[in-house]
């Protein structure tokens, strides 16, 4: 009932935004029309840590007020996650009631600023009519990706493209931080989100942005257009915000983690115990060898998920030289290696994953790893250094 509700709502909703475009062509009721950045803050869902933005659109003398949402998804369709990982992730645009897309965020304690645009009557008709044909249903699905194409640049490219004149951000001389550093500023308290996604992020999450790629952040963009004017092509100049107004007082934030103990900490309790086993082991000349049938395990089956990030539609993750430590080729000669070190015989796979993870090491100049990586990779390096070690002495004395 709620879902006919919804829909009988986006219908009628886009036959009255289609009603107040034509009269908007003609001139008439234009002043009673108002639109509306709206951006949201954080809220305490891996989804929503870095907030998110849509349009309000006012018209005061028809009584219509509603939100112009680029974020619709949902969790219950077929292989979300497994789409979502390999960038075949399809959002939705989506009209509802201002108070209903309002009362979400109030729920849990996230503001909302509104911006209201210094827009012309013509500016705001054009903009009008680029939502209603945007709402069609052969319109209205993308493609998302999280930092090209999201629902804040949607709703800056379906205003911007519909200015008549020339928009200059005054605040352009902002330095030029990767797409992994924009984003940190948001997980610091959720280190296993920014773990997750400095795993997953490569080599090209860490180059340098454009001074547009950074308003794929809904607060980037918020500030930007603060700081934004409008040169109409007689001449003339406006601000691009006429007033700004919390239309949805903060009360909390985007929490913390819930799980006490960060990645660090984890993966260095992992490290000391590599080092201490493999310490143990040399000096009292024993073969521990299930201990690199665990790690070449483990190692292995992470590696499976970065192998699969190769095949994704999202850019910045295809090359990542995380890979080069968490090897999926470890399973692949998991069990003829763990022979080999049992025996105490040299094993090649071992001494060409020593090889690779130095040079995972020295791929730390072009990359930055997730917390802890670095811990693991000293240590298995360590072990491999060590192991090799014994292996030759051993061989050498039969």
């Amino acid at each position: 009932m709620k879902q006919l509700k919804r829909t009988i709502l986006c219908l009628l909703t886009a036959i009255m935004l289609m009603s107040q475009t034509a009269a908007a062509d003609n001139g008439k009721q234009a002043d009673s029309i108002r639109i509306s950045l709206l951006t949201c803050m954080p809220r305490p869902y891996v989804y929503s840590l870095y907030g998110h933005t849509a349009i309000r659109y006012e018209n005061l003398t028809q009584g219509i007020d509603i939100a112009i949402n680029y974020g619709i998804f949902s969790f219950s369709k077929p292989y979300f996650v497994l789409r979502f990982v390999f960038g075949l992730t399809d959002y939705e645009m989506g009209i509802e009631y201002f108070e209903d897309f309002k009362a979400q965020y109030e729920r849990s304690g996230c503001g909302v600023i509104q911006q209201t645009l210094n827009l012309t009557d013509k500016e705001k008709a054009a903009i009008a009519k680029a939502i209603d044909k945007n709402y069609l249903p052969e319109n209205r699905v993308y493609r998302y990706n999280y930092f090209y194409d999201n629902c804040t640049t949607r709703a800056r490219d379906i205003i911007l493209d519909n200015i008549n004149g020339k928009v200059v951000f005054e605040n352009e001389a902002n330095p030029y931080p990767s797409f992994r550093e924009l984003i940190h500023q948001y997980n610091e308290r959720h280190r296993w989100a920014r773990f997750g996604n400095d795993l997953l992020l490569g080599v090209k999450a860490d180059r340098p942005t454009t001074f547009g790629e950074q308003q794929f952040l809904p607060k980037n963009l918020s500030k930007d257009i603060s700081h934004a004017v409008i040169y109409d092509k007689d001449g003339s100049k406006r601000k691009f915000v006429e007033s700004e107004t919390w239309v949805l007082p903060a009360t909390s934030d985007s929490g913390s983690d819930s799980f006490p103990v960060s990645p660090i900490v984890c993966l260095g309790v992992l490290a000391a115990l590599v080092v201490a086993i493999t310490t143990i082991e040399a000096m009292r000349k024993a073969n521990y060898w299930l201990t690199d049938t665990i790690m070449m395990f483990l190692t292995g089956a992470c590696g499976l998920i970065l192998f699969a990030m190769i095949f994704s539609q999202h850019p910045t993750v295809s090359l990542n030289l995380q890979i080069l430590l968490l090897n999926p080729l470890n399973l692949v000669f998991l069990w003829s290696a763990s022979k080999k070190i049992k025996k105490g015989q040299p094993c090649r796979w071992q001494k060409a994953w020593t090889v690779l993870i130095i040079l995972f090491l020295l791929g730390g100049i072009i990359q930055s790893y997730a917390e802890g990586i670095y811990f693991v990779a000293l240590s298995l390096l360590y072990r491999n250094i060590m192991k090799i070690r014994q292996t030759a002495n051993t061989t050498n004395k039969r």
